[in-house]
């Protein structure tokens, strides 16, 4: 009689239970990609925002209004300035960043000079927040002078545990 080869029943179980332990130990780290991916939206969002202001302000030094104050005249292609940066507002930044006000949720701090940005509500029907949000947001404060340490920043506000 000819001997066939294969695994037993015992041998399959085996391996099941194996690759069943192997899953379940594995699941927690998958488990939390939609905050890993919030996190790196916002970090995207970061990214093109240092993009814009450092375009606007080089066509600002080619214009030689880099270092003026922020006056309405005081414009790089419909884009507000201020010490050759973007404004913190609709006019300055949010014109630089194209769908900025339309696919993030937004709120100008003009007193302090500072636009934040984040995921909007799908249970609000506005882009535009009616305060500066806590946790998971982009952070963008204008220059406050030409000096090089009052130059624009943006910062990724939150981590994979607040998004």
């Amino acid at each position: 009689m000819k001997r066939q080869g294969g695994f037993t029943l015992i041998e399959l179980v085996v391996v099941i239970v194996i690759l069943g332990i192997l899953a379940v130990t594995a699941a927690p780290r998958f488990l939390n990609l939609q905050s890993d991916a919030r996190v790196s939206a916002l970090q995207g969002l970061k990214g093109a925002m240092d993009g814009a202001a450092g375009i606007v302000y080089g066509k600002a030094a080619i214009a030689g209004i880099e270092t003026k104050e922020a006056a309405s005249d005081v414009k790089v292609d419909n884009i507000t300035t201020a010490f050759g940066y973007p404004t913190a507002d609709a006019d300055g930044i949010g014109n630089a960043v194209v769908g900025l006000s339309t696919d993030w949720a937004v709120y100008e701090d003009t007193a302090s000079g500072v636009y934040y940005a984040t995921f909007p509500s799908s249970s609000s029907t506005s882009n535009t927040l009616t305060a500066a949000p806590t946790s998971c947001y982009v952070k963008y404060t204008a220059a406050t002078s030409k000096d090089v340490a009052d130059a624009a920043t943006t910062e990724v506000v939150g981590t994979a545990d607040d998004c």
